[in-house]
């Protein structure tokens, strides 16, 4: 992407090479950040992402609504509504949809990529 360059991170962060593991809803829902022992994750277009080290995603950040779920839809709407927090994006307009890309390649120059969820329609 010609553009990454503006997402990279102030301070350099080594990623684990990306997983494709099949992680299910209902295994990504256990990751909401309120669980002992489970990691936090946020789903983008399909891809899980491990955001546990940043406590903006944790039970009193402010990103918490994107916990446990793929917030795709929210997060290109730059929303922060529950409702919001689902996987179905394609019928957005084409200026949500590079937003949500923006996020996507924020999100993969930060957080380590766990898996992708199971059947996931939303790539």
């Amino acid at each position: 992407m010609a553009d990454g360059g503006k997402f990279a991170p102030k301070t350099p962060v080594n990623l684990n090479p990306p997983k494709d593991d099949p992680i299910s809803l209902e295994q990504l829902a256990m990751c909401d950040g309120n669980r002992d022992g489970y990691p936090t994750y946020v789903a983008i277009k399909g891809t899980v992402f491990d955001v546990s080290g940043n406590k903006a995603y944790g039970p009193t950040g402010q990103y918490r609504v994107f916990a446990g779920k793929d917030a795709s839809r929210a997060l290109a709407k730059s929303s922060l509504k529950p409702e919001e927090c689902v996987p179905e994006w394609e019928d957005l307009p084409d200026s949500e949809k590079k937003v949500l890309n923006d996020w996507y390649t924020f999100f993969s120059k930060r957080y380590n990529i766990v898996g992708q969820v199971k059947n996931a329609s939303n790539l």
